[in-house]
């Protein structure tokens, strides 16, 4: 059975951007949702699209707003535009829950091929080879249903940061760099390689951790990285 397009809601108030990147998404298979200010886009965010292209400077309600309120109620994939090329802005972008961020001005075709593989590891398995349940003292991950829960109860991941500790999961112990951390973030630079890993590992650390600050399983390892240990290793 052919599977129906998935949803990409464009968030743009440049009607020519909107316009190119709306092109760009259909002839990859994809049905593009335009949204011109940040009201807009709230509001077709909740017909559940498949991830959000969201532009920072939005009229009505700026980007950085219109992710606060989506994060508030949702885990769907976003990809922020932004004509700041300051590494403040991209890491605090990060920080309030964006899986990736695209700076202007960018090829359509780049921005194209970011969102695939946000998708990617969006998808329930994506990104990684198939497995069963890890399950590591109260902490439970499952590949296939995309899903992870603390003493039972389920942790909102972003894909991002699904996809940071399935990879850290597997290995247990394994001390992983932030340079190999990022590369399991297809499509991200290397400009801001610490900050961005960091951001994502503090952001899971509050998800998965009973004190954030006192971690039990994802622990630094200064200079280098972070490891993953499971209980009975510490």
């Amino acid at each position: 059975m052919t599977q129906p397009p998935q949803t990409i809601l464009i968030a743009e108030d440049d009607p020519n951007i909107a316009a190119l990147v709306a092109r760009y998404l259909e002839r990859e298979g994809f049905r593009p949702l335009v949204a011109a200010d940040g009201e807009e886009a709230l509001a077709l965010a909740k017909r559940a699209p498949a991830l959000v292209v969201l532009d920072l400077m939005l009229p009505k309600l700026d980007g950085w707003e219109v992710c606060r309120r989506l994060r508030r109620e949702s885990d769907v994939p976003v990809v922020m535009l932004t004509a700041r090329e300051d590494e403040v802005d991209r890491v605090a972008g990060l920080a309030m829950g964006a899986d990736d961020y695209v700076v202007k001005p960018f090829s359509p075709r780049e921005l194209v091929e970011r969102i695939k593989a946000v998708l990617r590891r969006a998808r329930p398995g994506g990104g990684a080879p198939a497995a069963g349940v890890m399950r590591h003292g109260d902490l439970a991950l499952d590949p296939e249903r995309h899903r992870v829960t603390v003493a039972g109860r389920e942790a909102a991941l972003t894909p991002s940061e699904f996809t940071l500790l399935a990879a850290m999961m597997r290995a247990p112990g394994r001390v992983f760099t932030r340079r190999e951390l990022l590369d399991r973030l297809h499509g991200m630079d290397g400009v801001v390689v610490d900050r961005v890993v960091d951001v994502h590992v503090g952001k899971l650390r509050r998800k998965i951790e009973a004190d954030p600050a006192r971690p039990r399983y994802v622990l630094t390892v200064r200079g280098v990285g972070y490891r993953f240990v499971a209980p009975d290793e510490d």
